[in-house]
């Protein structure tokens, strides 16, 4: 077989062995090392690029951004300031129609720009805002819909795990994608809370027929801003400092993961022992996308060393098809993939593949890096893999909701996810304004 057609089936294996289960660093690696293999028909060359794809790995100081914000993320889980955010945005909507959707959609926004996990945001909000919506009549299959819905907003405003794996793929600024990801994370909440205020009064059957607002507990200024200031200033301190250029992405990392920390230790809400489960468990999840990354570098240069992204471009130009044309096949291969694959193993199997294209037609590696992530995130809140919605459903463990009942529920966010990916498409400005 030529090196084409080996490089072809090479992708093909690495989807199949993922969906069957194989870790995914492992299938990539397993793979693109037979294939090198295969079409050297030289060991040692396997070997040696397995070399230079470690290599390359561990001395990259912009991998110091993974352990920072997860690091970050953990320790603000522990502090609780979800529950607090979750308080002041249920005060600040209780006279509004569906207020409790939208101050679910608010809290995990802003819950997203201190985590940056769409499974941490799933299942915090899943124990909090579920049993409040329930408790006020709401739908239970809105309840868990929005839920699921807005945790994806951890996946696209910064700091996203999503939006630096990305990066270190397309080898592009970690900090310049996460100012990316403000604006199009704004615009999807943005439309979530307008979606569900429109639901409320033309769709009330999907949202609630019976819905009891009166009793909402309202917060006085005070207490709103004991409980909202750390998370703004955790906010203000990332985003604020790599924005303005005070602080580097890594920079910015350790110092909201010092807040974080400083936080917890002043609300008493973390024991020394609890704090030692968080440095392992923030040990655990940097091991595992650093060989998660590491494994997609050894992918890519096996693909490169194939022809294979140089070959797809040469293919799809001789076709002459237009820039909506190609985007609209990499969007539906991207929903295809989310059905099967988590987010992931889509940005790191497809993303080689395209981005010679995407250079090609002098397009921003930035813009397509939101345009990616925010297509496999759709892949989170459809079946039958749908991450976060079974990520609530195992963290509700009621009955009465059944997984059915979230999917259902987490479909007309699907659909809004997929028009603000066609937005960000049509007008790649808001994607790089802030750049």
């Amino acid at each position: 077989m030529d090196p084409l057609t080996i490089g072809m089936l090479s992708v093909l294996a690495i989807v199949v062995l993922v969906y069957l289960g194989l870790y995914i660093p492992v299938a990539l690696g397993l793979v693109s090392f037979v294939s090198i293999w295969i079409m050297s028909d030289k060991p040692i060359l396997a070997f040696n690029f397995l070399k230079v794809a470690v290599g390359d790995g561990v001395t990259e100081y912009n991998f110091a951004t993974i352990p920072l914000f997860t690091l970050m993320g953990l320790l603000v889980s522990k502090a609780r300031l979800g529950r607090d955010i979750y308080d002041v945005m249920n005060s600040a909507f209780r006279k509004v129609l569906a207020g409790i959707g939208m101050a679910t959609v608010g809290a995990n926004a802003i819950f997203a720009a201190v985590t940056g996990s769409s499974i941490a945001s799933a299942s915090v909000f899943t124990k909090i805002a579920v049993p409040q919506m329930l408790r006020y009549n709401y739908n239970k299959r809105f309840a868990v819909g929005v839920v699921a819905g807005s945790s994806v907003l951890g996946m696209i405003i910064p700091p996203s795990a999503m939006l630096i794996i990305y990066s270190f793929v397309a080898e592009v600024s970690v900090g310049d994608m996460f100012l990316a990801g403000i604006i199009p994370g704004l615009i999807l909440t943005a439309v979530y809370m307008i979606a569900i205020y429109l639901m409320a009064r033309f769709w009330p059957s999907f949202i609630g027929e019976d819905i009891k607002t009166d009793s909402i507990p309202a917060m006085d200024r005070g207490e709103m801003f004991r409980k909202a200031w750390p998370v703004v200033a955790l906010i203000l301190l990332v985003l604020g400092g790599i924005y303005t250029g005070w602080l580097t992405p890594v920079e910015a990392g350790a110092a909201g993961a010092s807040l974080a920390l400083i936080v917890a230790i002043a609300r008493r809400s973390m024991s020394w022992a609890e704090f030692w489960e968080t440095l392992v468990e923030t040990g655990h999840i940097t091991a595992a996308i650093l060989l998660l990354i590491t494994m997609a570098s050894f992918y890519s240069r096996m693909l490169g060393y194939a022809g294979l992204p140089n070959q797809l471009d040469a293919l799809l130009q001789s076709w002459e098809m237009s820039f909506f044309q190609i985007m609209l096949i990499y969007v539906v291969l991207m929903l295809v993939l989310g059905t099967l694959l988590d987010t992931a193993s889509i940005i790191l199997i497809v993303v080689p593949l395209f981005i010679t294209l995407i250079e090609s037609m002098e397009l921003s590696l930035i813009w397509f890096g939101l345009v990616t992530v925010i297509g496999a995130e759709i892949g989170l809140l459809t079946p039958p893999l749908g991450i976060s919605c079974f990520v609530i459903k195992s963290t509700l463990n009621d009955p009465n909701i059944s997984l059915k009942d979230v999917f259902l529920g987490s479909l007309p966010f699907a659909f809004l996810m997929l028009l603000v990916l066609i937005l960000i498409i049509q007008f790649p400005i808001l994607s790089t304004a802030l750049l």
